[in-house]
């Protein structure tokens, strides 16, 4: 592309950010396509998508996100760099992914690559990746980390962490790798051994790579988001993509376990069932309440429908139709809304928050750039009975937007190992520790 074509696809870029950001607004509110059974309006299209991109400001000096009635938020950690994801380890110490996107030299090609580049330097995101795993530690429980370290470093843009058998596990964006740890390590000097390649390449649209261990340590559960849209860009780019893969711990043996996930991201077992659920971004430019991201379940063998169908509604924008697929799809559990861009998921497992916190899941909503008003930019939690998603979702931190400004974005949560909820920040920087009131 050339200075001048840059220079014109810039301005017309501002231009249409302009046109879609002036456009009208949904008409039903993002409730609609919340809980087991969403209302899923008829989809909309139009030349240029809606485009409501909050400008990441950060945390004016002693601001902090609300917290709900009954609860209290501090900084548990501050100055990281786009931290994104957290494990808490047995000793209680905090590991947090300083991660950014990698190189992709595909993935902006071509005047709708641009525009999405831009779309995402807008929103914060697309920096230079700091590449590293951070200690946290909390050693006189004050509820502030006073060491902040780097544990391992030189990473490939890592994500989701798995602690197993004395060896720490890291998703990269290309490899699941592992190095020694010992309890209350703040260094790992040894370099990761790779245990298994994972989907990456040059487009490597959803970058991230979750990752969970089973109960028992022998699996780990490495979730892999595709590689476009709607397989826009054709299905041979979306081989072992949109997926949940099992991997064998001593072998590094992987066979896929779930498919036609678009972006799975968080990862955890349920704790009454054992079950493995995983949070999910669902597709966009269908208009303001398609496609609700959910929570759901995983079963071995599943399919959800991704790309051709969601929540058994055919997506007529992929071509060729495959009725085929679509009838086996499986329906996710429960709907998160549209556009919420629902990425963190934990049980409350050990959670100290109180009754109304005390059996159901954490999810933290990075929030919408497809939607109009403005959609997650939130940390929810989701009640449960029995091992399922029953009830209303209950707001845990909220004010991370206001108006056209994002303060802050929650990505990852997590339980400390004193039951509070932690937090993951990546515009603020910060690690957020919410615990009971006084």
């Amino acid at each position: 592309m050339t200075l001048l074509s840059t220079s014109r696809a810039a301005a017309l870029f501002a231009a249409l950010i302009v046109c879609a950001a002036c456009g009208g607004g949904a008409k039903e509110p993002v409730e609609i396509g919340i809980g087991s059974e969403p209302t899923l309006p008829e989809p909309t299209s139009s030349l240029m998508p809606t485009l409501a991109i909050a400008k990441p400001t950060g945390w004016p000096e002693g601001a902090t996100p609300v917290a709900a009635e009954g609860l209290q938020v501090q900084a548990f950690a501050a100055g990281l760099d786009h931290p994104r994801w957290l494990h808490v380890l047995p000793n209680g110490d905090v590991l947090v992914a300083e991660t950014d996107a990698p190189d992709r030299p595909e993935a902006f090609s071509g005047i709708r690559g641009f525009f999405a580049k831009t779309i995402m330097q807008r929103a914060g995101a697309n920096a230079p990746s700091a590449d590293r795993i951070t200690l946290l530690r909390d050693a006189d429980g004050d509820g502030v980390a006073e060491l902040q370290t780097p544990l391992l470093e030189k990473l490939n843009s890592p994500f989701g962490m798995a602690l197993v058998n004395g060896r720490l596990y890291i998703a990269n964006t290309d490899a699941v790798v592992s190095a020694p740890y010992a309890d209350g390590d703040t260094k790992i000097a040894a370099a990761p051994e790779r245990l298994t390649d994972l989907p990456a390449g040059p487009r490597n649209h959803h970058w991230t790579k979750g990752l969970a261990a089973s109960p028992d340590g022998t699996k780990l559960y490495a979730a892999v988001g595709s590689n476009s849209n709607i397989a826009e860009n054709g299905l041979d780019e979306e081989e072992g993509r949109a997926a949940i893969w099992e991997i064998d711990v001593a072998t590094g043996d992987k066979r896929l376990f779930a498919t036609g996930l678009r972006n799975p991201v968080g990862l955890d077992f349920e704790p009454r069932t054992g079950a493995l659920w995983t949070a999910v971004n669902e597709r966009d430019e269908l208009g303001h309440n398609l496609v609700p991201d959910y929570m759901t379940s995983v079963q071995d063998g599943g399919f959800y429908g991704w790309p051709w169908s969601y929540w058994g509604v055919a997506d007529t924008r992929v071509k060729p139709p495959r009725p085929d697929m679509i009838e086996k799809a499986l329906d996710p559990d429960y709907a998160l809304g549209a556009h919420t861009a629902s990425l963190g998921l934990a049980f409350a497992d050990g959670a100290d928050l109180g009754p109304r916190f005390a059996d159901g899941a954490f999810v933290g909503q990075h929030g919408s750039w497809n939607r109009k008003p403005r959609s997650g930019y939130k940390v929810i939690f989701v009640p449960f009975e029995n091992g399922r998603a029953a009830g209303a979702p209950i707001d845990v931190l909220t004010g991370f937007l206001i108006e056209d400004e994002a303060l802050g974005r929650p990505v990852g949560v997590a339980v400390a190992a004193d039951g509070a909820l932690l937090v993951a920040d990546d515009v603020g920087d910060v690690i957020w520790r919410v615990s009971r009131a006084p």
